[in-house]
């Protein structure tokens, strides 16, 4: 099989799946105490419309995870770097990280590594919008939207739209 005979679901109806395991999560954890913090770039858009769509006063988060990743030296810099933002005390906070694909698991790993720089939190749970399998590290997601293998060579992309509708499709995976 290969990338263009993959069926993708459309993007606005997974967010809706998610919105629903955000909320579900949430229900479980204590009140008050629970933060989103949502991975630039997909997980930061995904993360800022749950925080609106749930009506939660808790600060939202996001990360960068840039120089926390195990292959910065080969990959090096992105060149459209947004700053993390965690502008709250994470210790012994329940937080919620929010990203769009999960895949190998070294992005959820560079995570947790950032979120550690800031302080100890009593928890940390993992949503995407979309698990695509294939991990080289042992992490999974507490909740993923949709969960399908996506071939090795082909990469899925979560795009925002300017009136803040998401779109998703595969692209063949750079060199």
């Amino acid at each position: 099989m290969t990338a263009s005979d993959l069926k993708l679901p459309q993007a606005q109806q997974l967010y809706e799946t998610l919105r629903q395991g955000v909320a579900d999560l949430i229900e479980r954890l204590p009140a008050g105490d629970v933060h989103l913090v949502g991975i630039h770039s997909g997980g930061a858009w995904l993360a800022e419309r749950l925080h609106q769509d749930l009506g939660l006063t808790t600060p939202l988060g996001t990360l960068n995870i840039s120089f926390y990743r195990d292959d910065f030296n080969r990959i090096g810099l992105h060149p459209q770097v947004e700053p993390s933002d965690v502008g709250f005390d994470v210790v012994n906070r329940h937080l919620i990280v929010v990203d769009d694909v999960l895949y190998t698991g070294r992005t959820i790993r560079a995570a947790m590594n950032e979120l550690f720089d800031y302080g100890r939190p009593a928890s940390i749970k993992l949503v995407v919008l979309i698990d695509r399998g294939q991990r080289e590290l042992p992490i999974c997601a507490d909740f993923a939207a949709w969960r399908f293998e996506v071939p090795p060579a082909a990469n899925l992309v979560l795009e925002k739209s300017d009136d803040g509708d998401f779109t998703l499709h595969i692209e063949p995976k750079e060199a």
